[in-house]
């Protein structure tokens, strides 16, 4: 609020709203009585500003340097700051960014919490490299609700056929639980999300 004229508004809107003199609020405000009091001489221009709008809603995907352009072919003297200034006077910037639609809320959904051992599985894959450089992948399977590791799968290249192969040998040893596939990553206490990642798992298992 250094400028005087943003300070003449604030003069005023202390008067209107607290009911104080002009004196008083040019000495809150910090502005001298003198400068409250000054109207500017300066022509308005409104014909130019008038043509303006004119040029803006007929080229209306034209700035203001493109109207300036056009305002100087026609005669009007005026530079490339005044033109800018008439321009966001008159409210006719251009939106340079569309409006990105609204993305409708989805509700969570209700968490799964197992009871029980063998309830539920989670698996995931981790990406390792030897001393030598050999890049090996480890498939593992934890069971959810007891946090232990029910299987461990080594090899360089792990394929589908390899965890639809593990899947079935813990079925037949342990038996098949209700949630066979599990999401990447679960969370902390054990909690699933029901439904959520579970189609990305084996259909074998």
């Amino acid at each position: 609020m250094a400028r005087p004229a943003l300070k003449r508004l604030a003069v005023n809107y202390v008067v209107d709203h607290y009911q104080t003199s002009r004196r008083q609020a040019c000495r809150i405000v910090n502005l001298h009585r003198s400068n409250a009091y000054y109207r500017s001489r300066k022509d308005p221009k409104l014909e130019l500003r008038a043509r303006m709008r004119e040029l803006a809603q007929v080229r209306i995907r034209y700035g203001y340097r493109r109207l300036h352009i056009l305002l100087r072919r026609e005669g009007w003297k005026l530079g490339k700051d005044q033109a800018y200034r008439f321009y966001s006077a008159e409210a006719l910037q251009l939106r340079s960014k569309r409006l990105r639609r609204r993305k409708t809320p989805v509700g969570r959904r209700g968490r799964y919490v197992p009871k029980r051992a063998n309830q539920a599985w989670c698996m995931d894959f981790v990406a390792d490299q030897l001393v030598d450089g050999t890049r090996i992948r480890i498939l593992t399977i934890v069971d959810v609700f007891t946090r232990g590791a029910l299987a461990i799968e080594v090899g360089h290249r792990l394929r589908g056929e390899d965890v639809v192969r593990v899947c079935r040998q813990l079925v037949a040893s342990l038996g098949a639980p209700e949630l066979p596939a599990a999401p990447r990553h679960w969370p902390r206490g054990g909690q699933l999300e029901s439904g959520e990642g579970w189609d990305s798992g084996p259909r074998g298992c």
